[in-house]
């Protein structure tokens, strides 16, 4: 007998396009083992209804005679079943009011949830994410804004020719271009006023690595951290190049206690004993991507205090634009106010009035801060997505989701990331009692 699996339609906003499966993956589940999938109809996806009737699947509207139903962003209260099975990322590992009720709705119908942040393997490193192309997008938007914020103050620039990355057809139409603004920077060199235009990468997860991958279709010359405050004052910088900068844990924060030497994984245990140094670097940085994960246990990067020293100084400063792919709110970059969308994707934070514009124009520093970065290019992250998603498919299909999480026969990547079984907190999440009262 085979396995009915459904796919939910993404509804939260229009930008969401993307799909955790991709019609020839689809096809190629359906043809090789005892699995149906039907899909709800949507013409807003990536692809269309007609690929996925090609591949063999279903469309029809109700969804409740599948086993498991998959979506990507949040699904609506008032759509879940009793005792049903659901895939999608659920922003709640975190404590994340706005998503309360939904959990506290799921618990009440006895659901089980499994968020696809949490899928990992024994190491802890996450097999299903779309974080590259949250580097992607993150960094095409803010090579974009910082070429209208230089335009605006009056400097010729190329990358006031730069688009938003949803405006292009594809991901590989957007390096093109990249590619052949870098080819203007080397023969023409940028305006002294940009000279030198140097760019911070905060982390070295999947997501800074897909943020460095579209700047370094630019030509580029790393720094050290460590030699970035001497590069700047020597002046021995080129105006036919950008410079990139990668921080590291040690590079972002140190302990407490002088003098005592900095270990890695005595933060990740107990980072209150740790406080931020990143702010020594951000004078020197015309450009920060934000790309760590972070909780409010660790210390902020860039807080509105320090914003407002710098801007009080004499000579205005260089940074321009900050591009948050993080997006925590007033978290490691304080200053990231609210979450902003493709349509309206940007403010300026001004550090005197502790105040936020839309736009580029005005004092301060430009927040980039779009938090569905990935589907500003779905067809690519849907692509990447599914491939990860695929192969865990049939074994979710077999599961018994009837009896306990121990018996239920799901691959041990998987039930890491159960945190409702039967409507009950799995031990690994039972922390998320304290969101709930």
């Amino acid at each position: 007998m085979k396995t009915l699996i459904g796919i939910r339609r993404e509804d939260k906003n229009i930008w969401e396009k993307r799909v955790p499966l991709i019609p020839s993956h689809v096809h190629e589940i359906i043809r090789n083992h005892p699995i149906d999938i039907q899909l709800q109809p949507s013409s807003q996806r990536i692809f269309k209804d007609e690929d996925y009737i090609a591949s063999g699947a279903n469309i029809k509207e109700d969804l409740s005679g599948c086993k498991v139903i998959f979506a990507v962003k949040e699904i609506p209260v008032q759509i879940f079943q009793k005792d049903k099975v659901y895939i999608f990322f659920s922003h709640t590992i975190k404590g994340q009011s706005y998503n309360i009720p939904m959990l506290k709705k799921m618990i009440e119908l006895g659901c089980t949830l499994i968020d696809y942040e949490k899928i990992t393997n024994e190491q802890g490193q996450r097999l299903v994410f779309f974080g590259t192309q949250a580097g992607q997008a993150g960094m095409i938007d803010s090579l974009w804004v910082f070429g209208k914020r230089s335009e605006h103050e009056g400097i010729t620039n190329p990358f006031s020719k730069l688009q938003q990355a949803f405006q292009y057809a594809s991901l590989t139409e957007v390096k093109e271009q990249i590619k052949a603004i870098g080819w203007n920077i080397h023969e023409n060199g940028l305006d002294e006023k940009l000279v030198p235009l140097i760019c911070g990468f905060t982390g070295y997860g999947k997501v800074s690595e897909g943020a460095q991958e579209i700047y370094d279709l630019l030509p580029v010359e790393d720094i050290a951290p460590e030699n970035l405050a001497e590069f700047c004052q020597e002046k021995s910088f080129a105006s036919n190049k950008v410079y990139k900068v990668v921080f590291k844990e040690e590079h972002l924060v140190e302990p407490v206690s002088a003098g005592d030497p900095f270990d890695l994984q005595e933060y990740y245990d107990d980072p209150q004993k740790f406080r931020s140094i990143f702010e020594s670097y951000v004078p020197f940085l015309d450009i920060i991507l934000n790309c760590i994960y972070w909780t409010h246990q660790y210390p902020r990067l860039v807080t509105k205090s320090f914003l407002a020293n710098l801007w009080q100084k004499p000579v205005p400063p260089k940074l321009k634009v900050i591009g948050d792919i993080s997006c925590d709110i007033e978290g490691s970059i304080e200053c990231t106010e609210k979450a902003t969308e493709p349509d309206n994707p940007v403010y300026v934070y001004d550090p005197i009035k502790r105040s936020i514009t839309d736009g580029w124009k005005g004092r301060g520093v430009i927040i980039m801060a779009v938090d569905t970065l990935p589907a500003e290019i779905p067809l690519e992250a849907s692509l990447f997505f599914s491939m990860s998603l695929k192969p865990f498919i049939p074994m979710i299909a077999k599961a018994d989701f009837s009896g306990n999480l121990k018996d239920c026969r799901l691959p041990p990547e998987i039930k890491r990331a159960v945190i409702l079984f039967r409507g009950e907190l799995t031990p690994e999440f039972e922390y998320m009692n304290k969101y709930l009262s």
